[in-house]
């Protein structure tokens, strides 16, 4: 039995007391020259949260019924909750007096010392801190003479960081820092830090967003090693052409946005007869660049995806690769890996090759123009569009074919409108509107999906090592919440085995009503949240049985190592060895690739919200019109058409004391018995914004709306 197996059935044991690590060694006979080695499996159980130290620094096992382990959310408030890593248990309330010195985020040990009951959580308290999320703070320096502190960005680390004299390094009163930490909380004594690095004052551009960057440790810089192989790779040779088919005389194109640079794919269209349409979907062979074992394999690797920020971009690869030779800019010879699909009129893909080829792109389009084109508006358009006009007619035809043959399975279609927000020279932002999702972005959407549908399908049937994007079904309890909110619509889900085709019928029932960005980002928030897996699942909201993501491999790491198992299988190269090698490490990768996902996109919504906090800063007293979106025991939020959205706190409705009532979603005046709920319009006054918390406050204007 290997020694861990033995640790833990030692534990195990009814006649087992807590023991120091000294006399468990002598327990199993480990001599010193051994220690060190027993010492560290010890310390791996307990980073894993299967065995704990007590008070005494004496081990036990973690008991599954009273120690849960978990990760903590803290609240600017003091408590938090344990979210615990086994997803079978309840969320644990912890009480700031229980929190011990655990920050949020941090891995712990909960001990739980109330269970739960109907309609309350368990209740417990941190025992051990197993693994520190928070080594270095970014915040406002506050300096008090002899000593300072770090007041953090984030309100969830609700300490504020003590600075000695000695450890201010300079600077100013004011100004954003980052401090690492030092000495751990204790009871009544924050956190102790050094400051170790100055970006700037909050008021001088761009520093707003580079502290975002900073909390959320996203890496802006690639290592010297990174850019001297990106500037060496960076070019094409005679022998890279061998065994590419040649498309350079196809005419291929790109549809991006206007202000895009990197442009990972490009797209092809014919009639092979009346009956079917030859799609072509060519993806910027990065592989052929990015080697594994590279420094620039594991940057990128690191990083996991691109990070979108409004006045920067944090590239997952070297501009010498992203911008340039990965990039499929015009009139130039590219790499690329070709996806050629028959489509009959149904939207089937009949048959379908993937090469490995060379193009030249013939036009760089924007999808405004194109849109403009395709629905007639009457304009000057750019000769390089009007060359393609007929290639541009026929993908729309297939565009419809294809939506309409996805919609009949029942794939969800969420058209909510995105946010523009524009920002001026010095960086603050001007102007806050809907971005239009429009024909051209639908049509290399739609062209993108079927590709990534195409090439899941084709890699699941080979029973290939590969890398799934999946979608689970959603949850019940937030699917009951849902129901409920619905029904104050007038809406209703049928049915319990829920199929994306009745969440596909709502999207389709509140078309061009006033509810519908609304209903369809709650119907977002009731969904699970997409990520990447080894394993094969079905995508719920596409209701796609094969789904994966092959089309961006410059911003998105997942899409990369797919096209590295492709090219491997194109070459005959995907030996028995290579196969069980990939099984063994892409469940981390896609992890890994997960979770670097859901950091950008956090990071990305805090950049937004704190913009639109900054342009309403200006608003201040103006009214507007808009819905409520969501209603809480504190009080209810209000979207209004730019989507930007605030809260109208309960402290700030002063005609009345009111109450949420949990079970009908919807707050009550107590004397009046005025009912809100979500949808209801009103009318609105912002009376204040907060650029820290990245939070906008609302009041109701007297007068509302009438329905």
């Amino acid at each position: 039995m290997p020694i861990r197996e033995k640790i833990i059935e030692l534990m195990s044991s009814s006649e087992y007391k807590p023991l120091l690590k000294e006399e468990i060694a002598f327990v199993f006979g480990i001599n010193r020259k051994d220690e060190k080695d027993f010492f560290k499996v010890l310390n791996s159980l307990e980073k894993e949260g299967l065995i704990v130290k007590n008070k005494d620094d004496r081990y036990i096992l973690t008991n599954n019924e009273y120690m849960v382990i978990g990760r903590i959310e803290a609240n600017e408030r003091g408590y938090g909750f344990l979210i615990p890593n086994d997803k079978t248990k309840e969320d644990v309330f912890i009480p700031p007096e229980n929190m011990d010195s655990a920050m949020h985020n941090d891995i712990v040990v909960v001990n739980i010392i109330k269970k739960a009951g109907p309609n309350k959580r368990a209740e417990g308290e941190v025992i051990k801190v197993i693994e520190r999320a928070n080594t270095d703070i970014i915040g406002t320096f506050e300096d008090n003479g002899n000593y300072g502190f770090v007041i953090p960005d984030n309100p969830k680390i609700f300490y504020d960081i003590f600075i000695p004299k000695n450890a201010k390094n300079n600077a100013k009163n004011g100004q954003k820092v980052i401090a690492k930490i030092t000495k751990w909380p204790e009871v009544h004594k924050n956190p102790e830090g050094v400051i170790t690095d100055i970006l700037g004052f909050s008021y001088e551009k761009g520093i707003d967003i580079l502290s975002i960057v900073k909390e959320y440790n996203l890496p802006d810089k690639f290592s010297d090693e990174a850019k001297k192989e990106a500037k060496r790779v960076a070019k094409i040779y005679d022998d890279d052409l061998e065994n590419r088919v040649d498309y350079r005389n196809l005419t291929i194109f790109t549809i991006d946005g206007k202000d895009a640079k990197d442009f990972d794919d490009a797209v092809s269209i014919e009639m092979l007869d009346k009956n079917t349409f030859r799609l072509g979907v060519h993806i910027a062979d990065v592989s052929h660049y990015v080697r594994p074992k590279m420094q620039l394999d594991k940057e990128a690797l690191l990083r996991g995806n691109s990070v979108y920020l409004l006045d920067r971009v944090i590239p997952m690869l070297p501009e010498e690769l992203s911008n340039n030779i990965c990039s499929l800019n015009p009139d130039v010879d590219r790499l690329t890996l070709s996806v050629i699909m028959d489509i009959d009129r149904s939207g089937k893909v009949k048959d379908h090759k993937i090469y490995k080829s060379i193009i030249k792109s013939k036009a760089r389009l924007v999808y405004d123009d194109v849109s403009d084109l395709i629905e007639g508006v009457e304009r000057e358009y750019p000769s390089e569009l009007l060359n393609v006009e007929s290639e541009l007619l026929l993908m729309k035809e297939l565009m419809d074919i294809l939506r309409i043959r996805r919609e009949k399975r029942g794939s969800i279609d969420f058209d909510f409108p995105e946010s523009y927000i524009e920002l001026d020279e010095n960086g603050k932002a001007v102007d806050v509107r809907r971005l239009e999702r429009r024909v051209a972005n639908r049509m290399i959407e739609e062209f993108m999906l079927v590709t990534n549908e195409t090439i899941a399908e084709r890699f699941f049937w080979l029973d290939a090592p590969f890398i799934y994007r999946i979608h689970e079904e959603p949850d019940p309890k937030k699917v009951e919440q849902f129901v409920k909110i619905l029904y104050n619509f007038g809406y209703t889900l049928k049915g319990k085995d829920l199929h994306p085709k009745e969440f596909q019928r709502i999207t389709k029932e509140i078309k061009g009503k006033k509810e519908e960005a609304l209903i369809s980002n709650l119907l977002l928030r009731t969904l699970q949240k997409a990520r990447y897996s080894a394993e094969h699942e079905m995508h719920f909201g596409l209701a796609a049985k094969y789904y994966t993501h092959f089309t961006s491999p410059i911003r998105r790491y997942a899409d990369l190592q797919i096209h590295r198992i492709i090219k491997d299988y194109l070459d005959g190269n995907l030996s028995a060895k290579k196969e069980k090698k990939l099984r063994e490490i892409l469940p981390e990768v896609a992890e890994h690739v997960s979770m670097t996902e859901r950091l950008a996109d956090e990071a990305e919504r805090d950049v937004d919200d704190l913009k639109k906090a900054e342009y309403m800063s200006s608003k201040i007293g103006e009214e507007y019109v808009g819905l409520i979106s969501s209603v809480t025991n504190f009080g209810m939020f209000v979207q209004l058409d730019n989507t930007i959205e605030g809260l109208i706190h309960f402290s700030n409705m002063l005609d009345d004391y009111y109450f949420f009532d949990e079970e009908n979603y919807q707050i009550i005046g107590e004397l009046t018995k005025k009912v809100y709920r979500i949808g209801d319009e009103v009318k609105i006054r912002v009376i204040g914004t907060d650029l820290v918390n990245k939070t906008i406050d609302f009041e109701l204007v007297t007068e509302e709306i009438a329905l």
